[in-house]
């Protein structure tokens, strides 16, 4: 009787070991599929970010911060940002009543103001303006004198019609 009791315990833990084994197995396969298919995904996410990157880079090609030559214009003038002085400035006429002066046609909904800019380098700056329904966009000459005094001119506009 005491040898029937050692034969089944010994059939019983090599059933045991034997569960886990399969069950060890599947676990470990399991999770190697489950890493193959991460690493995939972080490699096709390492190639998105990397076209982000090189997209974001093309699009500061064209900006007074990246622009060494034209920052050097404003040099002897210690501003730490030209960039958001000169939007600053640009915005501050948005503060009068009514249309902004720069805009060269009156709001149709509301008045015209100049909600985005784009400063291109020392001399040009990009702008969109509307009024809440129609908009456009500006071409905007400045300049930015020795007495932190901005002049603004209008080199061209452009207003959206909307198609319904």
């Amino acid at each position: 009787m005491r040898r029937n009791i050692f034969l089944y315990l010994f059939v019983f833990a090599a059933l045991i070991a034997l569960f886990f084994l399969m069950k060890g197995n599947k676990t470990a396969t399991t999770s190697a599929e489950k890493i193959e298919n991460l690493e995939s995904d972080n490699e096709q996410l390492q190639d998105s970010l990397q076209k982000l990157q090189l997209r974001v880079l093309d699009m500061q090609y064209f900006s007074l911060e990246n622009n060494d030559d034209a920052l050097a214009y404003y040099d002897h003038l210690n501003l730490e940002n030209p960039t958001r002085y000169i939007e600053d400035k640009l915005l501050e006429t948005n503060e009068r009543r009514g249309d902004n002066p720069l805009i060269p046609y009156e709001g149709m909904e509301s008045s015209f103001k100049i909600n985005k800019i784009k400063v291109l380098n020392h001399r040009w700056i990009l702008a969109d303006f509307s009024d809440g329904k129609y908009w456009g966009d500006l071409v905007i000459k400045y300049e930015l004198k020795d007495n932190l005094s901005v002049d603004f001119t209008l080199v061209d506009h452009l207003l959206y019609t909307r198609s319904n």
